[in-house]
């Protein structure tokens, strides 16, 4: 486990560290079109409407065949549980896993005002379940496929995993006979906790409503539900975040420590909330180079 503070930018390697994180001009390494699928064809459950809102969907970013790895990794927007950043904490963050032969699955997940727990989790579950039964299809591992997850959606990320079953093998669902465990996963300034100071209220609101239980708190203040089954995580985090102060990711990197599960946090100097790939400022673009350095040495993607 390492605890990082890269506060100093060295010279001569912006130019292609804003490649690697999908700056502007930079041509994403995508093989087709986008493909949208639903993750519930035949409506999800709890569904309260037939409307986009209500058909929470899975779109797929595959990398250029000749650069494709055999891993995939479900990418979760962030926006408090009430809306979903998917330019920069979705289709850039889809592009740049494509410049390291990653097949990206966006996904957008049900939201307040119009849903509550369990839907967003639900469907944070049903897409790990999907890709897995895709992997042989899409030429993926099935014990190589992660998620990432910014701010609210690092929250449903840390959810996924520590909230996770084997699946069902009785199911006629051939989707839900699949785990649901993510085997890895990382956190771009998340929500974390939901008992202490460092809360981020509008978020818990929007995912539990107005008048939640202690108990149903307790169980999505995530750092408290880490165990030894917990996959490995990548943290990042600013040390000037105010609307999500990084002692969320402290926690979470703290209770992983604890149950002896691999994890890697960087906190940077400073950075805004909701810096997403970081590529307008030098310090914090190296986050998704060091990202892609720990994907390696954990053997999910190889050395280009």
């Amino acid at each position: 486990m390492r605890w990082s503070l890269p506060l100093v930018w060295r010279r001569g390697v912006i130019v292609g560290l804003l490649a690697m994180c999908g700056a502007p001009g930079v041509r994403p390494a995508v093989a087709d079109d986008p493909e949208q699928m639903l993750l519930w064809p035949q409506g999800a459950p709890g569904a309260v409407g037939e409307e986009e809102v209500d058909r929470p969907s899975l779109t797929i970013y595959r990398p250029e065949r000749d650069a494709r790895q055999p891993c995939a990794v479900i990418v979760c927007p962030g926006g408090g549980y009430a809306h979903l950043a998917v330019d920069h904490e979705g289709v850039q963050i889809a592009e740049w896993l494509n410049r390291h032969g990653v097949t990206a699955a966006l996904l957008r997940y049900r939201l307040a005002p119009r849903y509550h727990h369990p839907a967003p989790l639900a469907d944070a579950q049903r897409a790990v379940r999907f890709v897995r039964s895709q992997a042989e299809a899409w030429g993926v591992k099935p014990d190589r496929i992660g998620m990432i997850g910014f701010s609210a959606g690092g929250h449903l990320v840390s959810s996924a995993a520590t909230h996770f079953d084997r699946g069902d093998e009785q199911s006629s669902d051939a989707v839900d006979k699949q785990s649901c465990r993510p085997d890895f996963v990382f956190l771009g300034y998340p929500v974390v906790s939901f008992t202490t100071e460092f809360v981020h209220a509008g978020s818990r609101k929007n995912l539990l409503g107005d008048n939640p239980s202690e108990e149903l708190v307790k169980l999505f203040s995530n750092e408290l539900q880490v165990t030894p089954q917990t996959p490995p995580a990548f943290l990042v985090h600013s040390s000037t975040d105010a609307p999500v102060p990084p002692e969320n990711s402290v926690l979470f990197y703290l209770a992983m420590r604890r149950a002896g599960v691999d994890c890697e946090l960087h906190i940077f100097d400073h950075g805004p909330h909701g810096f997403g790939l970081g590529v307008q400022d030098a310090a914090l673009a190296v986050w998704p180079e060091l990202a892609a350095n720990w994907m390696i040495a954990h053997g999910w993607i190889e050395r280009r």
